[in-house]
């Protein structure tokens, strides 16, 4: 990484192999997308190492993943964003409408992917002054703590001439902080300060906060950027507004230093940094893209599928979209789309957008194996959410193999039976099979429950056997 860009140098990117495994801490299955995602993550970082000539001729290689609702999708893309260490938004297709019409024009997600990065930039340059922040926090804290003090000069005589810099003004001259008459006390506060013994003393602070007034725009497409443009602009009329609180030394100092740290970074070069990170790393995951799929009905324009469809074609092959930080050029930012396809096929999207998205990766429908392991394997296994939910009431619940089991068995056959909503089945289904134990938990006085088969197919069999009810209850 060249330029600007070299501030992240340090920070350690996963290789691919890494990030498939990182991947499977939370997803079961779907290899062959966990293996596009990781390349094409690895790719952001390769393409930044190719010499400056050839590397604004490495397009990205958009990807398409395509299964049924509940088969790890969206988890992809909700892991993929803590791994990627690059501005990341997930965002639905069936948000936005034509050009024209009322609704969000695509370009918004290039706009709310740059606030991102601006967020992401900003904390980083706060950290990077949060010492200096501090001990200009720590002054601000003791100044309250012991305020300045203030002795009356020496009487002058009549006719006598007064040195030059002073003045006499007939009034009290002011000692500032830490000058040497009030230097001993005041590091005898900044010691008892620092070893925590005035934490719980309470001060009052003054905060400068600006009041920006909410303007509500009624229009369509392009008011966005007007909106943000009449904020701006009231942020720089108006006076800025102090706010007082009362809070705890050791609170205080954390709000101090949160306001001194603002004060320190320089937002020009926030701005520069999170622009020129979207434009070289910037990752865009379009969720339900099957939405968008279909073309130009015989009644008359269908303004959320094929009008967003030809918006959306120019943001994918690269253009300068306007926003708040300056012209953000598209042509680097990587596009994952993922969508059930159900009663679309990607072949229905338009031809020029299917060109876009080369690499189509088709997930799996998850079996009554995949179910056994969703529910143990993951870190955030759904059995060990419930454990952890009623460990809180000193219930100890654990769950038998069979249990288990039994658990995926009756998952996989609804699914079978009636809507196939994959993985989301398993959590209607433990939360019918709990719900007793979770409305008893407080008062229950036996603290250890098993959950076995037996017990399973007593308050599941019933609702699974009687269709009609299984389709309102799970």
């Amino acid at each position: 990484m060249s330029g600007k860009g070299t501030e992240k140098e340090e920070t350690r990117y996963f290789t691919p192999r890494e990030i498939v495994a990182e991947l499977d801490k939370y997803v079961i299955g779907q290899k062959n997308a966990k293996r596009s995602v990781a390349i094409a993550l690895r790719n952001r970082w390769r393409r930044q190492r190719v010499d400056e000539d050839l590397r604004d001729e490495i397009a990205p290689k958009n990807i398409i993943m395509i299964g049924p609702t509940g088969v790890g999708k969206t988890e992809i893309a909700r892991r993929l964003s803590k791994l990627a260490q690059s501005p990341f938004l997930k965002i639905e297709a069936s948000k936005f409408t034509e050009v024209g019409y009322v609704g969000r024009d695509v370009e918004s997600m290039v706009r709310d992917l740059t606030e991102l990065a601006v967020n992401m930039v900003r904390a980083e340059e706060m950290d990077r002054v949060m010492v200096k922040a501090r001990e200009m926090a720590e002054e601000r804290m003791l100044d309250l703590l012991l305020p300045p003090v203030r002795r009356e000069p020496p009487p002058v005589a009549e006719n006598e001439v007064l040195p030059q810099g002073r003045e006499d003004n007939g009034g009290p001259e002011e000692i500032l902080p830490g000058s040497p008459q009030t230097s001993p006390t005041r590091e005898r506060l900044r010691k008892m300060l620092r070893e925590g013994k005035l934490d719980n003393r309470m001060v009052e602070l003054e905060l400068t906060q600006r009041q920006v007034p909410i303007v509500e725009i009624f229009s369509n497409t392009g008011m966005e950027e007007i909106d943000f443009n009449l904020k701006e602009m009231f942020n720089s009329i108006l006076p800025k507004k102090t706010k007082k609180r009362r809070v705890k030394v050791s609170e205080g100092l954390e709000l101090l230093a949160e306001d001194e740290s603002q004060k320190l970074v320089d937002m020009d070069r926030v701005s520069g940094l999170a622009v020129e990170r979207v434009e070289q790393a910037g990752i865009i995951f379009l969720d339900e893209i099957d939405k968008i799929a279909g073309r130009e009905s015989t009644q008359g324009p269908d303004v959320s599928r094929e009008g967003v469809q030809r918006d959306l074609l120019p943001i994918v092959e690269g253009t300068t979209v306007n926003t708040r930080y300056g012209m953000v050029r598209t042509d680097h930012i990587l596009f994952i789309a993922a969508g059930a396809f159900h009663v679309a096929k990607p072949s229905d999207l338009i031809p020029e957008l299917q060109g876009r998205f080369p690499i189509r990766v088709e997930l799996d429908s998850l079996t009554r194996e995949d179910f056994v392991r969703i529910l143990t394997e993951p870190k955030n296994a759904l059995i060990k959410q419930y454990l952890a939910l009623l460990e809180t009431e000193g219930i100890s619940l654990s769950f038998t193999e069979d249990a288990i089991a039994e658990i995926a068995e009756i998952a996989s056959q609804v699914n079978q039976r009636m809507e196939n909503i994959g993985a989301r089945r398993l959590h209607t289904i433990m939360e019918r099979l709990l719900d007793e134990i979770s409305f008893d938990a407080p008062d229950r006085p036996e603290k250890k429950v098993v959950v076995d088969a037996r017990y399973v197919r007593e308050k599941l069999a019933e609702i699974i056997k009687d269709e009609d009810l299984s389709k309102y209850i799970l």
